[in-house]
């Protein structure tokens, strides 16, 4: 079994480096375009196996291996908070474009029930995190509070701004890469630059620096549209741009 183990480790640091590459192509590439849609589908793969491996690691940890200890439980426990975070928000990002034309509440089980469970897990490991003190577990899925009270804000009421869709498919997307990046700082950077892995302040960077470019860009481009004539010639050079 260690060696199946193994092979999703493997897997799961592989897909993460590659999705921390693909991610910023169709943030800098023409929106809708051929390389834009091309390169989004291969990073949501990605995500997806990022997600699937770190599944499987942290529930064998936890259910399955009687000789994991308490620091690599707590550290698989980080690993299904990881998964729930890249799986959920990687659909939620989809499924807004799915709906994009829609008016009225959202209901559907599926999509409201992937937002509960992010909200839901956020505030369980954290409550775990708290009971061993330990800071990561503690803190960060502090992140799927937030964001799973976001999803379920914009399922549950009607849609009043125009290009809502496009708003929220970029945070969801956005949130995806903050799990990349943060797994990166906690257990990649360390080893490249040589210092501990164990400071709260280099697991929570990504979220304190990526958060407010999403914030940014909502900003820039609700202004944007907003600035110009409410037509769907505004919007579709607005989504080129």
């Amino acid at each position: 079994m260690e060696v199946v183990f193994s092979s999703f480790r493997i897997l799961h640091i592989v897909a993460g480096f590659v999705a921390l590459f693909l991610f910023w192509i169709p943030i800098v590439t023409k929106k809708g375009g051929r390389v834009h849609n091309s390169v989004g589908w291969s990073f949501v793969i990605a995500m997806a196996l990022v997600a699937v491996s770190a599944l499987f690691m942290g529930s064998y940890r936890i259910f399955f291996d009687s000789d994991a200890d308490s620091e690599r439980i707590s550290f698989s426990w980080f690993l299904i908070f990881i998964s729930i975070l890249s799986g959920t928000s990687s659909w939620y990002g989809l499924r807004v474009l799915r709906y994009k034309n829609r008016k009225n509440q959202h209901r559907n089980i599926i999509d409201l029930f992937a937002s509960c469970l992010l909200l839901a897990s956020g505030i369980s490991i954290s409550i775990y995190g708290i009971s061993i003190g330990s800071s990561l577990l503690t803190y960060f899925p502090i992140l799927g509070l937030f964001l799973g009270i976001i999803q379920l804000n914009y399922w549950l009421r009607k849609t009043t701004k125009k290009m809502h869709w496009y708003f929220e498919h970029f945070g969801g997307m956005f949130a995806c890469s903050i799990s990349t990046v943060t797994a990166f700082a906690v257990f990649g950077a360390p080893k490249l630059l040589q210092i501990s892995s164990s400071n709260i302040f280099l697991w929570l960077a990504p979220t304190f620096v990526l958060v407010p470019i999403l914030i940014g860009f909502k900003t820039y481009y609700e202004r944007k549209f907003h600035k110009g004539n409410k037509n769907s010639k505004s919007e579709n050079k607005i989504i080129q741009s």
